[in-house]
Order: C-alpha cells, then sequence, then structure tokens
C-alpha cells in the first residue's frame, strides 16, 4: 500500500517543479468550489431547490462514470509499482505501464474538472463571492491580494 501511495505522489507531480504544481494547483482551488462546501452552506449563500437538484445530479453522473475508471486503473498502477520496485527496472515496460494508467488518470482529471466546471456555472456572481468569503475566511491566507474586502464587497 505504501507503494500505492508513492506511485500516485509520483503520478501527480508528472515531472513537473513541485513548486509550481502547487501554484497552479492554489488557481484552481480559488477558482472552484468543492461539493461539499457549496451544499455545506447551501442556506448562506441562497441555493436554490433547482441549483441544488442541478449539482446533485451531476454529482451523481460523475460518480458513476469515475468508479469504472478507478477500477480500470487500479491493476495497472499495481502492475506499474511492482516494476519498478525491481533492482533492475524493465524500462520499456514501466513507461508503457506509466503511459496506461496516466491516461487513465487524465480521464478522472477530465471528468472532475467538468463537474467543477458544472457546479461553478450553477452558482450566481453574488453566491460564488460568498462562498470565496467562507473559504478564505477560513483559512485566512489570502488577506494580502486584497480579494476578502472586494468578495466582501460583492457579498452586500
Amino acid at each position: 500500500m505504501k507503494s500505492m501511495a508513492w506511485l500516485v505522489l509520483v503520478a501527480t507531480l508528472g515531472g513537473s517543479n513541485l513548486a509550481a504544481q502547487e501554484k497552479k494547483d492554489d488557481r484552481f482551488e480559488k477558482a472552484f468550489f468543492d461539493p461539499q462546501l457549496v451544499l455545506r452552506h447551501a442556506r448562506e449563500i441562497g441555493l436554490s431547490a433547482q441549483q441544488r437538484a442541478t449539482m446533485m445530479d451531476a454529482i451523481k453522473k460523475i460518480q458513476a462514470e469515475l468508479v469504472p475508471l478507478q477500477l480500470d486503473m487500479a491493476e495497472p498502477a499495481l502492475e506499474m509499482a511492482e516494476l519498478i520496485e525491481q533492482p533492475v527496472v524493465d524500462e520499456a515496460a514501466a513507461v508503457a505501464k506509466a503511459e496506461q494508467v496516466l491516461k487513465l488518470e487524465n480521464e478522472v482529471k477530465k471528468k472532475q474538472m467538468a463537474l467543477l466546471i458544472k457546479i461553478k456555472n450553477v452558482l450566481t456572481k453574488d453566491q460564488q463571492a460568498r462562498l470565496r468569503a467562507i473559504r478564505d475566511g477560513g483559512r485566512g491566507d489570502d488577506s494580502d491580494d486584497g480579494s476578502d474586502a472586494a468578495n466582501e464587497e460583492a457579498g452586500r
């Protein structure tokens, strides 16, 4: 199981600079809203019954699509872990297996991104501003960019 976690880390980094990856992830984190955050604060942001239904339908659809992909990815990922744990790694076999895993992982990420886009598009600008204030206020790490004040002003 330890090698699986390492494998996921390697696949996630994808050979890119770790600092650049963290910065990119931070931009995505700020641009989109976790479905749980939206649902947890539905009343506070004034989420309508129709918006909630649209979100729930999208979540159910994506879950039904992701489970088979994740199951399809598990075996090749374990096989790749076994290949790279060998004292001498068969480079061609390991790279081929990595391509297989990364192709499936890319499909998973595309579907997750589509869900996040759908959720954001269901929300009004005011609801998005309120969620940002809720989300960013809880972390307190964005105070230097002025976005909290702008978000609070947009939410009034």
